[in-house]
């Protein structure tokens, strides 16, 4: 599972594998370690109460809550996404997207995309 993080915005992509992993077994987890023993955990959570999309942030863990409903929908499907947001002060808000992993239309050096979804764009032309 890729983090990305830019100002007020949530982007998780995950692989096949995770996106089954939240389908069957509910919770997709990964952390990066820093030295001094500190790490940074991020973790995407199918929640059968929640009624939209939140995220939260505590000792060291981004965690994101799906609807269980929406998890089911969108791992069965050829969606790319679901998105959400959530209040954080007067007029503003946490923009959530989860999405699909795809591979890349060009190779990366030290990518494993072997478990990627293949790109919708490939051999598409404008």
């Amino acid at each position: 599972m890729k983090l990305r993080i830019k100002g007020d915005s949530l982007r998780l992509r995950l692989t096949q594998g995770e996106v089954t992993q939240l389908d069957t077994g509910g919770v997709v987890e990964e952390k990066v370690r820093f030295p001094g023993s500190s790490a940074l955990t991020y973790r995407l959570r199918r929640d059968a109460v929640a009624t939209s999309m939140n995220a939260s942030f505590a000792e060291g863990a981004v965690e994101v809550r799906v609807p269980e409903k929406a998890v089911r929908a969108w791992a069965n499907s050829n969606d790319e996404g679901i998105s959400g947001s959530q209040p954080i002060a007067a007029g503003e808000e946490l923009r959530i997207s989860v999405e699909k992993d795809f591979k890349c239309l060009a190779p990366r050096e030290h990518e494993d995309e072997s478990d990627n979804f293949e790109n919708p764009t490939v051999g598409k032309t404008c």
